[in-house]
């Protein structure tokens, strides 16, 4: 089961899903999260995600289609490297990502 970090979670990285996975398979990138295609089983993560931005691959909202593809992509030149945590923070993200503009907040 692939599961996909969409257009919620950018300059958010809401850590819930990190927290709740039994495998390691959430990456994160300078500006969002991203789950490894090869390395996702069906957890309990798209649930405890505070922004509501997981969804399985073949529900994610019209509107950021471009999320699965970009997700893909992300794990292209990284591969499977079996493993988030000891990894760490990945000093980039996807042009689709890193082009976005920064997210405000209000408040």
């Amino acid at each position: 089961m692939t599961y996909v970090n969409a257009q919620p979670c950018v300059d958010v990285k809401g850590k819930a899903c990190v927290e709740e996975r039994p495998f390691d398979c959430i990456y994160e990138g300078q500006r969002s999260l991203h789950i490894h295609p090869d390395e996702c089983v069906d957890c309990a993560c798209e649930p405890v995600c505070p922004v509501k931005a997981i969804s399985y691959k073949e529900d994610v909202p019209l509107e950021w289609q471009d999320y699965t593809r970009a997700n893909a992509e992300f794990f292209g030149a990284l591969g499977s490297p079996s493993g988030a945590a000891e990894l760490g923070l990945i000093e980039r993200d996807h042009p689709l990502i890193a082009g976005r503009l920064p997210h405000v907040r209000e408040g």
